[in-house]
């Protein structure tokens, strides 16, 4: 793929992907420093989930490719490679929008063969990332499911997500909403430095407390919980007591997870960062993506009793986690329904010591 040169809106020249099917333009504005947005027209916007997998739902709507929330973990990166760009800083800074996403969904779901099946939103990157405030797509994606009675569930760091709140609560009158909110990081400096892109833990919780004083029953994912980083026993309970007191219904986590593009980007940076976790970590993650599965039994007999203690009826996983997405809004005088699928209580023995295990 070669680069080519256009105008953009600041009457500079930006470089655009040549050869790009449906590329309009490429964008770059002083209100996103640093940021190419590359506008193209889909063709299609409902991707299907295949029958395979374990994911709770059939469907996913991406209405951007890229995300400037910059999060070095992110395990979508490598999927930036398919256009071309790398997995690191491309990821970051070119982003692509698929300015039509809205229209061609409502196309497709007034076909007499869509059968209102789950779709999820926020599966792969963003959807309230820094470039929906430029774009607004949310708005008309969620009117266009809402239209078809198709249930939905949003996932995301993004704060934009107010904005859409009170849309999104006339909508769950008549469909199944479930809203999540990932919070993962609760120390402020390890956040920006590992999370740049994205709004604060605080602001994050501010909007959890939003979603919930709406009625929605907010599930926050404390995904990926680091070693060495973010597992410390004072870490996980301050985290959940503030997930808790922002009204959170529940919590799922899992530990960090590093597929090609991410491993290599985050291994960037912790050698950087914190170049003493930098053997420790290759060590782990030498043979495979996931952690351990003995780090992984100690992270759930350090976290479920606390899970436990704060009411948040967590589970855990290794990736997109299998929730039960359809709960919708909270009714007055509904009796709490528990999630499908729970981790089993923690054995009640200590923990075997953590250098042992990482």
């Amino acid at each position: 793929m070669r680069w080519n040169e256009t105008s953009d809106d600041t009457g500079s020249g930006s470089p655009v992907l040549f050869g790009t099917e449906g590329l309009i333009r490429s964008v770059q504005t002083p209100e996103f420093s640093g940021i190419t947005f590359h506008e193209v027209l889909a063709k299609s916007a409902l991707n299907s989930v295949p029958r395979s997998s374990s994911m709770p739902f059939s469907w996913t709507v991406n209405p951007y490719r890229g995300c400037s929330h910059a999060c070095v973990y992110c395990f979508a990166r490598n999927t930036h490679r398919y256009l071309d760009l790398d997995s690191g800083t491309d990821f970051d800074r070119q982003v692509v929008v698929k300015v039509n996403v809205a229209e061609v969904l409502a196309a497709e779901l007034i076909r007499p063969k869509w059968a209102r099946d789950h779709v999820a939103l926020g599966t792969n990157t963003d959807p309230y990332q820094r470039a929906e405030g430029r774009y607004c797509l949310m708005p008309g994606i969620i009117t266009a499911l809402a239209e078809q009675s198709t249930p939905m569930s949003i996932l995301t760091k993004g704060t934009l997500l107010r904005r859409d709140l009170p849309l999104l609560a006339r909508v769950a009158e008549d469909a199944p909403v479930e809203i999540s909110m990932s919070i993962a990081v609760h120390d402020d400096a390890l956040q920006q430095s590992i999370e740049p892109g994205t709004p604060t833990t605080k602001a994050r919780l501010a909007t959890v407390r939003a979603a919930a004083e709406l009625g929605f029953d907010v599930t926050v994912f404390m995904m990926p919980i680091m070693p060495k980083l973010t597992d410390s026993r004072d870490h996980l309970e301050s985290a959940l007591r503030a997930i808790k007191d922002a009204g959170a219904a529940r919590v799922v986590y899992g530990a960090l997870h590093l597929r090609p593009g991410a491993r290599e980007w985050f291994f960037e940076w912790l050698e950087r960062e914190h170049p003493e976790l930098l053997p420790r970590y290759r060590t782990m993650y030498a043979r495979s993506s996931y952690a351990s599965k003995e780090y992984r039994r100690w992270l759930g007999e350090r976290i479920n009793p606390l899970i436990d203690r704060f009411g948040l009826r967590g589970r855990s996983d290794d990736d997109y986690p299998a929730t039960s997405r359809m709960r919708g809004r909270r009714e007055s005088n509904r009796t709490p329904r528990q999630p499908s699928l729970q981790t089993a209580p923690a054995q009640q023995f200590a923990a075997p010591a953590q250098q042992a295990l990482f």
